[in-house]
């Protein structure tokens, strides 16, 4: 991008922060002004200061990327601030394992009801029960319970 487009308006980084934005702002190209929601939250997390040297730092192919991962991250830390974007992808991840075993235990009626052997249906089973203190935003993977391995958990002496 020329640094010509950014001579009009000021980016949104430099209004933010009150000062003038020259032609060689290394936040004009990733914080335009009329994104300034974007900066606001990325500067409130990280600071201008060390976003700058971050972007300084990396190669300007990633520059973009990297701006994109700092603002879904402050985003992130900004609406749940322990966790960020690590509890969202947990909350995630426990969907996608609770939909894994609802699609198994689909697929496992169909093959029997291709076969005659269709017994009564029964609705797919809930997640298993959060542990006392638990959280249902945010576990970790160690945390995750599979019900079929309570028993080997017995055995053993626990997950970790």
């Amino acid at each position: 991008m020329s640094s010509s487009s950014y001579s009009s308006s000021p980016c949104a980084a430099c209004k933010f922060l009150r000062r003038k934005c020259m032609p060689d702002c290394i936040f004009a190209p990733y914080f335009p002004p009329e994104e300034p929601q974007k900066f606001a939250n990325v500067h409130k997390i990280f600071g201008a200061s060390n976003v700058s040297k971050l972007l300084n730092e990396v190669p300007t192919f990633q520059r973009e990327d990297a701006v994109n991962s700092l603002a879904y991250e402050a985003e992130a830390r900004l609406k749940d601030p322990v966790y960020g974007c690590v509890g969202a992808i947990s909350v995630l991840q426990r969907q996608v394992i609770t939909l894994q075993r609802e699609l198994d235990a689909t697929n496992a009626n169909l093959f029997r009801y291709a076969y005659n052997e269709m017994p009564p249906l029964r609705p797919p089973q809930p997640p298993p029960p959060l542990a006392a203190g638990q959280s249902s935003a945010f576990c970790y993977p160690y945390q995750w319970n599979d019900p079929s391995d309570e028993d080997n958990e017995r055995s053993s002496g626990g997950n970790m």
